[in-house]
C-alpha cells in the first residue's frame, strides 16, 4: 500500500474528511442517546415536582396518619430535583463529554436511588400511585443511561480513535514548538560560546605577544641560567648538605652558638642556596666563616658524622677555603641573580607583568564563563535529543492511530 505524505498543518482537515462517514453517524447517535437520558431525567424531575405538590396538599390536611409520610415524600422529592438539576449535559459530543455525562447522570441516579430505598418503605402504603409513577420514570432513566454507557464504552470506539488522533496532532504541534524554542536557545548559547572562544584566543595571543618581548625573553633566559646554576651549586654542595643540617641544629643550642648574621646566612644556605651564595661579598666571606666553624666543630667532635661522610665533607671544605674552588661559580651566580633583579624591577618589565597579569585574570574569567556555557550547551543538547526522540515517537503513534481509523498509511511531515 502506497504511503501518503501529509504536512502536520493539513492533517486535521484531511482526517476530518476521511473519517466523516464514520464519525458523523456516531455523533448523531450519541446526541440522540444523550438527549434521551436528558429527557428521562426530566421525566423523573416532573414526577418529583408532582410529588411535592401532592405531599404539600396532604400536609395541609394535618392528618395524623399521613402528615409525617407526606413530609418525608416532600423532602425526598426536593432532594431528587436538586440532584438532577446538578447534572450537566455537553453541547458537543466527544468521548470525554459522553463519559462525563454518563458519570454525572449515574452519580445523580445512584444518590436519588439510595434516598428512595431509604424512605419509600416508611411512606408505604400511602402515595401508592405517586410512588409507582416515580419508579416507572426512574427505571426508564436507568435504562436510557445504560444504553448511553454502553454506547460510550463500545459503540463510540471508532470515533474515539479519531478524536485521539486530533489530540495527538495537538500534542505533536506543541512538541514541535518546544523543539523550536530549544533550538533557538541552543543557537544563542553556541553563539555565546563562540564569542567567548574568540575573546580567549585574543587574550592568549596578547599574552604570547608579551612573552615574546625582549625584556621577557631575557628574563626567561636568565631564569634558565639560574636553574642551571642552582643544579650546579647543589652538586658542589652535595657533601656539605648533611653537615650543614647538623651544624644548624648544633648552632641553635648552647653548645656552639653563632652570631645572628652567620646564623641567618646558614639558614639561607639550607633553604635558598643560590640566593645565599649570590648575595655574598667577593670571596664569599660568610660561607668561609661558616665552613671554618663547622670544620672546627667536626674536629672537636661536637658535630658527629660517619667517617666516610666526615672525610668527604672536610675535603670539600678544604677545597673551598684554600683552593678557591667556587670563585667562577660565585661570579656566575652573582651576575645571574642581580641580572634577574634588574630585569624584574625594570619599569618596562613591571608594566609588562601588570598587563600579563590582567590578561591572565581575564583569560581565567573567560574560561570559567565558557565552562558554564559548555555545561549549559550539553544540557540543551540532551534536551534537544530528547525532544527529537519524543517527536518521532509521537509521529509514529499518530500514524498508527490514523491507519487504525482510516486504513491508510500516512507519513506525517
Amino acid at each position: 500500500m502506497a504511503e501518503t505524505e501529509i504536512p502536520l498543518n493539513d492533517i486535521k482537515e484531511w482526517l476530518e474528511q476521511e473519517t466523516a462517514p464514520i464519525v458523523e453517524p456516531l455523533k448523531t447517535e450519541g446526541t440522540l442517546l444523550l438527549n434521551n437520558v436528558r429527557e428521562r431525567l426530566n421525566d423523573v424531575r416532573e414526577i418529583c415536582e408532582k410529588l411535592m405538590r401532592n405531599s404539600e396538599i396532604e400536609m395541609s390536611k394535618n392528618s395524623r396518619k399521613t402528615y409525617r409520610r407526606a413530609k418525608i415524600l416532600n423532602k425526598l422529592a426536593k432532594y431528587a430535583i436538586e440532584t438532577i438539576d446538578n447534572v450537566e449535559f455537553p453541547d458537543l459530543i466527544s468521548s470525554e463529554s459522553l463519559q462525563m455525562a454518563c458519570d454525572d447522570s449515574e452519580k445523580a441516579l445512584t444518590m436519588v436511588g439510595k434516598e428512595r430505598a431509604k424512605w419509600f418503605p416508611l411512606i408505604s402504603p400511602y402515595f401508592m400511585l405517586d410512588r409507582r409513577r416515580f419508579d416507572v420514570a426512574f427505571g426508564k432513566a436507568m435504562k436510557s443511561l445504560e444504553k448511553l454507557r454502553s454506547f460510550s464504552s463500545h459503540g463510540y470506539t471508532k470515533a474515539k480513535i479519531v478524536e485521539d488522533s486530533f489530540l495527538m496532532v495537538d500534542k505533536l504541534s506543541q512538541s514541535l514548538k518546544k523543539l523550536d524554542a530549544v533550538e533557538e536557545r541552543k543557537k544563542r548559547m553556541e553563539l555565546r560560546r563562540n564569542i567567548l572562544e574568540k575573546n580567549m584566543d585574543e587574550s592568549q595571543q596578547k599574552i604570547m605577544l608579551i612573552q615574546s618581548r625582549d625584556e621577557v625573553s631575557r628574563l626567561a633566559q636568565t631564569n634558565e641560567e639560574i636553574e642551571e646554576l642552582e643544579e650546579k651549586l647543589r652538586y658542589d654542595f652535595r657533601r656539605l648538605q648533611k653537615p650543614f643540617l647538623k651544624f644548624q641544629t648544633l648552632a641553635r643550642g648552647p653548645g656552639y652558638p653563632l652570631p645572628p648574621d652567620e646564623m641567618k646566612k646558614l639558614d639561607e644556605y639550607l633553604t635558598r642556596p643560590l640566593e645565599a651564595f649570590a648575595t655574598e661579598d667577593e670571596g664569599y666571606p660568610l660561607l668561609k666563616k661558616l665552613l671554618r666553624k663547622m670544620d672546627d666543630a667536626m674536629t672537636k667532635g661536637k658535630l658527629k658524622l660517619k667517617s666516610t661522610r666526615l672525610k668527604k665533607a672536610q675535603t670539600q671544605i678544604n677545597s673551598i677555603l684554600h683552593k678557591d674552588a667556587l670563585i667562577s661559580l660565585h661570579r656566575s651566580c652573582k651576575e645571574a641573580f642581580y641580572g634577574k633583579q634588574r630585569l624584574s624591577t625594570s619599569k618596562a618589565m613591571t608594566t609588562l607583568r601588570k598587563e600579563s597579569a590582567q590578561l591572565q585574570k581575564k583569560l581565567e574569567e573567560l574560561q570559567k564563563q565558557k565552562e558554564l556555557v559548555d555545561s549549559r550547551v550539553a544540557a540543551v543538547d540532551n534536551e534537544h535529543k530528547g525532544a527529537l526522540e519524543k517527536i518521532e515517537t509521537q509521529k509514529k503513534e499518530l500514524e498508527n492511530t490514523i491507519f487504525e481509523s482510516t486504513g491508510k498509511e500516512v507519513h506525517v511531515t
